[in-house]
């Protein structure tokens, strides 16, 4: 892609902070951060927050938040500055406001001063005669009396881009070629609002060029502004840098765009986060949800599913992008996770685990976390996996499971009292209560008490960590330790017992 240019590679990321990043962002964040590695290039944060009414004042910081956890940090943009500030749109109205005067000096573009209300007319006078929809260029050609009159009664004016009226003009695309557009379908989209702030149109094709951006990666959403875009580099007279419009996430049933309103759901019906807030606290880790989103209109070629970043960075040329929007794999979202998390170093994913655990109320012991966490590693999807799987080891006190949980199939009161004494006699004999010593020891036991391993096994399991799927057994009874372990293998003995007695006299 970069060879198609002899400007160093520029690429920028350019939110609206109105709310929480979407993931749909983050995947256009992370192809252009992708793109600027893979080209020893600049990724640069612009902020384009000249949208006053759906303004959030605390979504930069959010947003920033959520491109420092991905990994994706920026050369330059707020917090890290640069040669080309500022990188907030509000702060640079003044470059508009002489950019867009430049434009009407040029005859390229023409103060427009219709009210809201005359427009509206304007629109339904066009309906009712079955007239193309949109701005009727009605001030398009004032004469210098009539644009006189409308200054002199004090008319809030915006201006307008002069689009050509006729003809076709054809665009070069990276990922979907040369893309074309009917002149006679385009409106004069306003530039300068009434306000002067700058519409999109304006302020971003001003600011790639005076920021010497060289390839613009965005979502095909903005391909219907392209023409624009288009015609606006052509009325400066500058160098456009090279477009590539990025495929669109859809829904799991390739219907209709992602969103909050209507999230998506796995196979097993549970709702898959939409806001890579909801990522960061919901037990995704950035190297999972990268590699995810990365597959997600992007191969990486040679039938490989799971990769760094470091792999995507040598091999982002940007050749394999999909022209075709694609169905966002939901499936495929938790296997990744949980094969990056599988790729963690114990220390490492055990102090994020360790935010988990303290995050739902848990004290958490460092020696017990770093001896638990090879257990777990193999069995979470997400880190919060870990709070139902393994939080007992970090209860303050014990919660011994119900009674009636403690038979496995086929067995009755009777032969889940005799396994546990059993149980309890062998193993309060041994002095080591390594997973050596403790398996043997109990697994001999299964055939005198007419028991499978998983009948013996589920009961003890049961009865050690007051729940029925937790980490392997004998790990977890060395993890707890021999005198812990007995009290709780008594404990269900004795709880199972009252229980019987309490049954038989009701």
């Amino acid at each position: 892609m970069a060879d198609d240019s002899a400007r160093p590679a520029r690429v920028r990321f350019a939110p609206s902070p109105t709310g929480s990043l979407h993931i749909g962002g983050l995947r256009t964040a992370l192809f252009n951060w992708l793109f600027a590695r893979h080209y020893n290039g600049s990724f640069i944060l612009r902020i384009e927050d000249t949208d006053q009414k759906r303004f959030d004042p605390n979504a930069l910081q959010t947003l920033m938040e959520a491109l420092r956890w991905a990994g994706l940090q920026w050369d330059e943009g707020p917090e890290v500055g640069g040669n080309y500030g500022p990188y907030v749109q509000s702060e640079r109205l003044n470059i508009y406001q002489e950019w867009a005067q430049w434009l009407v000096d040029h005859d390229k573009a023409y103060y427009a001063y219709e009210t809201s209300e005359e427009l509206a007319k304007a629109r339904e006078e066009a309906e009712a005669k079955n007239l193309p929809r949109g701005y009727n260029r009605a001030h398009r050609d004032l004469t210098a009396a009539e644009r006189a009159a409308f200054e002199r009664e004090g008319r809030p004016r915006v201006v307008r881009l002069k689009m050509p009226l006729d003809g076709v003009t054809q665009i070069p695309d990276l990922i979907h070629g040369e893309v074309s557009f009917d002149n006679s379908t385009q409106q004069d989209t306003v530039l300068l609002k009434a306000d002067g702030f700058p519409t999109y149109h304006l302020a971003h094709v001003v600011d790639d060029y005076l920021m010497q951006i060289s390839h613009v990666l965005r979502a095909v959403e903005w391909m219907p502004s392209l023409p624009v875009h288009w015609h606006l580099w052509q009325a400066f007279g500058w160098e456009p840098p090279i477009y590539a419009h990025l495929p669109v996430m859809l829904n799991p049933n390739g219907k209709g765009k992602i969103s909050k309103r209507h999230p998506p759901v796995d196979s097993d019906g549970n709702v898959i986060p939409v806001m890579v807030h909801d990522y960061m606290q919901g037990g995704y880790i950035p190297e999972g949800v990268v590699n995810f989103l990365a597959n997600t209109g992007w191969s990486y070629g040679d039938d490989i599913e799971v990769f760094d970043i470091q792999d995507a960075i040598a091999r982002f040329d940007g050749t394999r992008i999909m022209a075709s929007n694609s169905a966002f794999p939901v499936d495929k979202l938790k296997w990744l996770n949980a094969e990056h998390i599988r790729r963690l170093p114990v220390d490492d994913l055990a102090e994020r685990l360790r935010h988990i655990l303290e995050a739902a109320g848990l004290k958490v012991d460092s020696a017990i976390l770093l001896k638990i966490t090879p257990l777990v590693q193999t069995r979470i999807k997400t880190l919060t996996d870990v709070v139902g799987l393994a939080g007992f080891f970090f209860r303050e006190e014990f919660i011994p499971a119900p009674p009636e949980k403690l038979p496995q199939k086929r067995m009755d009161v009777a032969s889940t009292r005799t396994a546990l004494q059993q149980s309890i006699n062998a193993l309060m004999n041994l002095d080591d209560f390594s997973l050596g010593a403790t398996h043997p020891v109990i697994e001999k036991l299964t055939q005198p008490l007419g028991l499978s391993n998983s009948q013996l096994f589920g009961v003890l399991r049961t009865a050690v960590t007051g729940q029925q799927v937790s980490p392997p057994l004998f790990e977890t009874m060395e993890v707890i330790g021999k005198v812990e372990t007995l009290r709780r293998l008594e404990l269900a003995l004795h709880n199972l017992n009252t229980a019987e007695r309490v049954l038989s006299q009701s």
